[in-house]
């Protein structure tokens, strides 16, 4: 089982986060991309960050998905976000899929930066992800 903790000694975290997770020797390492927030078409779900935030994570929970994973897998989060005027919507939507993926308040670790831009101008959010797999879920080739 995937362990996360944030102990004593270091300062709480300041969002939705972790400081530490433990992975056992018997689970396989997932590596998700950087994901954006374009749906299945190639469309970006909107320009705002939250809209794309949203399908961000969506697009997160589709590929953990075909992995045989869940949100209760990750372990680590890094996202980007393309200026500083995107951050509230892009912690508003996290805040959101958060509530319903982690209910009892279990988050991966994460880390989030702001960049002066992404692959194209009109990406606003960017999220990598890295999840645990037990060994009898592996992913399939």
């Amino acid at each position: 089982m995937i362990h996360r903790w944030s102990p004593a000694g270091v300062g709480a975290p300041l969002a939705q986060y972790s400081h530490l997770a433990s992975v056992p020797d018997s689970y396989t390492l997932l590596f998700i991309s950087g994901q954006v927030g374009a749906r299945e078409d190639g469309v970006l779900a909107g320009t705002d960050a939250e809209s794309q935030t949203r399908q961000v994570f969506a697009n997160i929970g589709t590929l953990l998905a075909a992995a045989g994973a869940e949100p209760r897998h990750l372990v680590r989060l890094f996202t980007m976000v393309a200026g500083a005027e995107h951050l509230p919507g892009c912690r508003a939507a996290r805040t959101e899929v958060f509530r319903n993926w982690f209910p009892e308040g279990d988050w991966p670790t994460h880390s989030l930066i702001v960049v002066s831009a992404l692959a194209a101008p009109e990406i606003v959010v960017e999220v990598e992800a890295v999840a645990a797999v037990p060994a009898a879920g592996k992913p399939r080739p």
